[in-house]
């Protein structure tokens, strides 16, 4: 738990935390005005949970390899037989691993107010940035913690902070980046806040994952790849594949949830992103992995996937 003399009120929490991260945010916009950077060489790659079921960690490579994606993303790696199956299958098709999705966020959050939980999470933590250094991916994607009717939004963020900070060494010893996404755990709601809670590490080795088909409900997209800039090292992409059971963007009707992809590739261009962009969708046989694959390619090209 914390102590009282430690919890500062609203006031001073939104003043002292933002100020400099905020500042950074918007010496970076005053910039956006700046023409549109050539098209960047962006790299595509699939979650593994995306590709079919059934198959060897190898038959999955080679079906992402023939639906033209670059790179997989896989979950936590428990076991050395497990990290050499996707080693030998990355080897065999030059299909690269473009990240770790670590697995124990959710169900071992850090913010947690039990010690084991939080310990358990941290050790899952370090076996992922362990796969992501032996597998050449150079980043774990982190969900920080979860604000829930027990755990408030100021504990949620110091406790985060605290245990991600005695992390810094083994990341720097790795060269692996703690990458944070946002996402559904009401926490970090606004690119000016992620950039802060980035920002305030001052450290190389903590950046933001972001998920554009996280932000719909409340943002744009291209409103926090704008925001984010630079501190973006990996994106996940959703909402454009087959299937989909949402209106697209219609300029005309701000109300609709679809996104705006030909916005989304300028402001990817504008800040010359040239990371993985990885599709985090539902899994699906061959035929179903290639569409999705074209349609990311129409979205790179600047136009709409559908």
């Amino acid at each position: 738990m914390i102590c009282m003399d430690t919890v500062v009120n609203r006031r001073e929490f939104l003043l002292r935390s933002s100020s400099i991260a905020i500042a950074g945010v918007l010496v970076r916009s005053a910039a956006m005005g700046r023409p549109a950077a050539v098209p960047s060489a962006i790299k595509k790659g699939a979650c593994i949970d995306m590709l079919p079921e059934g198959m060897t960690v190898l038959e999955k490579f080679e079906v992402a390899k023939r639906a033209g994606f670059d790179g997989i993303e896989p979950n936590t790696l428990n076991s050395t037989n497990e990290v050499n199956q996707y080693k030998e299958a990355a080897e065999r098709t030059g299909v690269r691993i473009t990240s770790i999705m670590n697995s124990d966020h959710w169900k071992y959050p850090l913010s947690d107010s039990d010690p084991e939980v939080v310990r358990k999470c941290v050790e899952g933590l370090k076996t992922s940035m362990h796969n992501a250094h032996d597998l050449g991916a150079g980043a774990v994607l982190l969900v920080p913690g979860v604000v829930t009717a027990d755990v408030r939004y100021v504990e949620v963020y110091r406790r985060s902070q605290h245990q991600i900070r005695k992390l810094l060494p083994l990341a720097r010893e790795l060269k692996v980046i703690i990458a944070i996404e946002n996402v559904g755990n009401r926490f970090l709601l606004s690119p000016l806040e992620m950039a802060r809670y980035v920002d305030e590490f001052e450290s190389p080795w903590v950046r933001s994952y972001f998920d554009m088909g996280n932000v719909v409900s409340t943002g744009y997209p291209q409103d926090w790849i704008r925001t984010l800039d630079q501190r973006v090292c990996r994106m996940h992409i959703k909402r454009f594949e087959p299937g989909i059971d949402h209106p697209k963007f219609d300029r005309k009707d701000r109300r609709t949830q679809g996104i705006d992809w030909p916005e989304v590739r300028r402001a990817l261009n504008e800040i010359g992103y040239r990371s993985w962009i990885t599709a985090e969708v539902k899994s699906g046989d061959e035929n179903y992995v290639k569409e999705v694959s074209a349609r990311m390619d129409r979205i790179f090209a600047g136009q709409n996937p559908i």
